[in-house]
């Protein structure tokens, strides 16, 4: 691999918007792990590894599990390599149509979250409103 290629933790951490913590743990649980390290010891990315974690960061506030969000790393890759088998190819492209599934049903829950508290909001918001003129003076 070429090293001038190869972007070190602290840089991806930037880029992608995680903590250098965070994708050190994604390491550690086998969920990114680097594609190479420095003589030193020093984790390093890829473009590709950084596309990676911005993929894993999109399913956080989805509550993705790291198990799920490795699950579909693996079959991004596997449909990515090329699956010669039909039936394999299929499973694979149903499991990511789950993930698409799956991804909407908790966007949708989330939007219902997001109305109920701007609805809230909006309840605080008139009642200052409204209360402001009573206070005294």
């Amino acid at each position: 691999m070429d090293p001038e290629r190869m972007h070190q933790i602290g840089d991806v951490a930037t880029t992608v918007g995680l903590s250098v913590r965070t994708i050190r743990h994604y390491d550690e649980m086998g969920v990114v792990p680097p594609s190479g390290r420095t003589t030193g010891g020093f984790r390093l990315y890829t473009d590709d590894d950084i596309e990676r974690l911005r993929l894993i960061k999109y399913m956080k506030p989805l509550e993705f599990s790291l198990e799920e969000m490795a699950d579909l790393l693996r079959v991004r890759d596997r449909l990515a390599q090329g699956v010669e088998d039909e039936t394999s190819r299929r499973e694979l492209l149903d499991r990511l149509a789950m993930f698409a599934a799956a991804a909407e049903e908790r966007c949708e829950r989330l939007r219902d979250q997001l109305r109920f508290a701007e609805g809230f909001a909006d309840t605080v918001r008139r009642e200052a409103t409204r209360l402001e003129g009573t206070v005294a003076k």
